[in-house]
This record gives structure tokens, C-alpha cells and sequence, in this order.
């Protein structure tokens, strides 16, 4: 059976999808935000390593790939983050309870989402590349601007999607930013 194809109307439902996921988020609607993430969502930032460039791999793609930087439990590193729908959860809870005091006031953010790309379809889910801009500012303190790509994968559920899975890849090369903690 051939796969199904990559339609505009596929195209538009899905980058709805990620667009009302942005306004979720920065609306702190964290809980109807959850409610679109699969319980056997997995939610991944891997490190970003700053490796040499490997030049017995001259005129190959692999030889500058941004995949030879990305430290995950797979290749033995340490990722940034790495959540399971429970720790999503816990996260989401701890944001309504009144002695987080890391998030009081809470922050303003403003999530661009674009770049969207859908890479390979079938009955039930779909993967997708998107890049994003996230701003970040808390009172009297200084701004933040984020950047990165996701590589998710969506479950189709009705009319809609659910997230199954999220790799954020940061565009990070140093770590200057007051927290990691934020959903991308």
C-alpha cells in the first residue's frame, strides 16, 4: 500500500496544530497544552557538543552533520532534557503551586514557529521538522531570544494530532541562558 501524500490540506492542519500549540504555551494554558502530547510522549534536548570536523570524512555531508553533535543517552552523553509524560505532567503541576518561586511572576514568552516541513506520512502519524523563535523576557530582568529546530512525530487522533515525540535541537553553542526549562 502506498503511503499517503504530503497534501496542502495536510500541510494546513499541520501547522495549525503547531500554531495553537505556541499560543497554548505562551498563553500558559499548560494543561490543554498536555492534553495534546501522547502519554507515551517522548521529549528529548540533546546536548550539543562542539566536536572537530572528522576529515578522513572529506566531500561527505556526514563530515559537517549537525547529528554528530547531538549528545543523547543513545550515544552516551547527557541530554539537556529527557521526559516522559509523567514528567511533563509534574512540570505543567508545578507551575499552578505558589511557592515556585522560580516562575513568580511568571515569564512572557512569544513562540514564531515556521519552517514548517512534513517529512514522511502514513495512516496514523506523521513526522515534521519545524524551526522556532522563542522570546523570553521576565520583569527586571534581561531577554532572551531561543532558537532551534524540533523533530516531532504526530499521531493522528480525529481531526487532529497528538505528540508522540519532540527532539528540540538548540542552536546553542554555549549555555547563557537562565533556564532550559521552558517547552519548545
Amino acid at each position: 500500500m502506498p503511503e499517503p501524500a504530503v497534501t496542502p490540506e495536510l500541510q494546513f492542519q499541520v501547522e495549525q496544530f503547531y500554531y495553537c500549540e505556541a499560543r497554548l504555551l505562551d498563553g500558559r494554558q499548560y494543561r490543554t497544552w498536555l492534553s495534546s502530547c501522547s502519554e507515551e510522549v517522548r521529549y528529548v534536548m540533546p546536548a550539543r557538543g562542539n566536536p572537530q570536523v572528522d576529515n578522513t570524512m572529506r566531500g561527505q555531508e556526514e563530515m559537517i552533520s549537525i547529528d554528530r553533535e547531538l549528545e543523547g543517552v543513545e550515544s552516551g552523553g547527557a541530554p539537556y532534557r529527557e521526559e516522559s509524560y509523567l514528567h511533563l505532567s509534574m512540570r505543567v503541576d508545578r507551575a499552578f503551586k505558589p511557592n515556585s518561586w522560580s516562575e513568580n511572576p511568571p515569564a512572557r514568552t512569544r513562540r514564531i514557529i515556521g519552517n514548517v516541513e512534513i517529512v514522511e506520512v502514513s495512516e496514523s502519524r506523521l513526522s515534521a521538522l519545524s524551526n522556532f523563535h522563542l522570546y523570553y523576557a521576565r520583569p527586571s530582568s534581561e531577554s532572551f531570544l531561543y532558537s532551534g529546530q524540533r523533530r516531532d512525530v504526530l499521531l493522528r487522533e480525529g481531526d487532529g494530532f497528538k505528540l508522540a515525540s519532540r527532539e528540540i535541537v538548540m542552536d546553542l553553542a554555549n549555555i547563557e541562558y537562565p533556564t532550559l526549562g521552558l517547552f519548545f
